[in-house]
This record gives C-alpha cells, structure tokens and sequence, in this order.
C-alpha cells in the first residue's frame, strides 16, 4: 500500500513562506474532502515544469477521485489538450513561455465558455489574483498549498465553487485599503525605471504584454502619476526606488 503523501511538494525551490490556508475551502473542505461516488474529475495540467507538473500528477493520481488526463508545458499546448481531451477542470500556471496564463485562460474561456479553471502559481500579488478571477478562473491558489487542500480546492472548483487563498485575500484587503504597491508592482517598477517597455517587462516577467501595461496603469494610479516618468519620480519620493 503507498503511503499518503503529506504535502504535495509542488512548489519551486525557492522554499517561499509557509502555505496558505483557504478562504471559503476551509467551509468547503468537509464537503469536498469525501471521495465521490460518481466518474474521477478529469484535470489538465498547465505548467512550463515538467518535474513539478510529473509530481503533481502524482500526487493528484493518487486520490481515487482525481485522474489527470492530459498534461501541457505551454498556452497554446494547454488549449490544444483541452480541445482533444475535455475534462472538468484546468489547473493553470500564471508565468509560461508564449501565451501567459491570464490570456491563455482568456483564451480558454472565449472558445469553452463552461470550462472551469484553478489557477496553481507562485505569484500571490492581489493584481494577479484580480487579473485571473476576471478572465474567469474560478480559483486561485498557490504552489506551497498542502495537497489535502488542493483537492478541496479543486472539487470546490468542479461544482462551481470560487476558492481564494486566505493569505493571498488578507493582502487583497490591505492593498485595497491603503493603496499599497505590491511587490509584483514593484518589479514592474524597477524595470520600468530601467526604461524597459511594456514588451520587454512582459518577457523579462513571464508575462503577456497586455498584463504588463495593465501593471503599468495600476502604478500610474496608485502613484498618482501622469506619465512612467512621473511614476519613477514617485517612486524615489516615497522611498520605493533606491538610488
């Protein structure tokens, strides 16, 4: 008999804080923790690694409940695989090669209208999670998440359910009441000081363009700023650049 994997380890290397607990899964876990009696819930895995993607299936196959039927390193890949295999959940990586994976969910959406996706990503920057649930995912976790709530999360997202990581809520919260730049921002920031365009953030980041500039915009407001000059002059006056 094998044994019961305590974490799922899917995290990457960089040994980042402690995992999130759920805001609406820790309600939900009771009810979605219970192996159903009905088909395995089908997932497609998205994610441009190919030893986490291999160990997350792993981990995902060995509930009794789950059964990942096909797997894909990029956007394009991702949509391909859904259209060959439909399945009932998408679990979606933020930063990929080509397509990210706010427009690759777009994308998704725009063609399977019903289709239902987790997004599973390092990234807990509010834009991020904003970004995502408006394109239409119906959950958003991260990768140091612990598998028991992974698979609440994701038979959560199955019966329509929407899942936000607590942690990744709590900073929504305080970003909104306060203004506050995140550190996603941040990055975006320095590299725009740099004098990268809109393009080259987006390459440099893993992200599309289109998130890029939209990061952008979010700074010029927050900083109350008229041009990304203006923003860089902001951000030295309240101490966010360094000179």
């Amino acid at each position: 008999m094998k044994p019961s994997p305590e974490r799922a380890h899917i995290g990457r290397s960089d040994n980042s804080a402690a995992s999130p607990s759920f805001a609406k899964v820790s309600r939900a876990f009771s009810r979605h923790s219970v192996l159903p009696a009905s088909s395995p819930i089908r997932l497609v895995l998205v994610d441009d690694h190919a030893v986490l993607r291999a160990g997350l299936a792993n981990v995902l196959n060995f509930d009794p409940g789950l059964r990942v039927v096909a797997e894909a390193d990029d956007g394009e890949t991702a949509i391909k695989a859904w259209r060959a295999q439909p399945a009932d959940v998408m679990l979606l990586d933020l930063s990929m090669p080509g397509i990210d994976g706010i427009e690759t969910l777009q994308r998704l959406r725009k063609e399977f209208p019903e289709a239902r996706v987790l997004m599973l990503t390092s990234s807990e920057a509010p834009e991020d999670v904003r970004h995502a649930l408006a394109a239409g995912a119906r959950g958003y976790v991260t990768k140091t998440v612990r598998r028991a709530e992974l698979v609440a999360a994701i038979r959560a997202v199955h019966t329509g359910e929407q899942v936000v990581g607590q942690d990744v809520a709590r900073q929504m919260a305080a970003e909104s009441a306060t203004g506050a730049v995140s550190r996603r921002e941040m990055e975006v920031l320095g590299l725009v000081r740099q004098g990268f365009t809109n393009a080259e953030i987006g390459r440099l980041l893993g992200i599309s363009e289109r998130t890029s500039k939209a990061h952008v915009g979010a700074l010029l407001v927050k900083l109350q700023a008229a041009d990304r000059a203006e923003a860089v002059a902001r951000g030295f006056e309240r101490g966010l650049l360094k000179a």
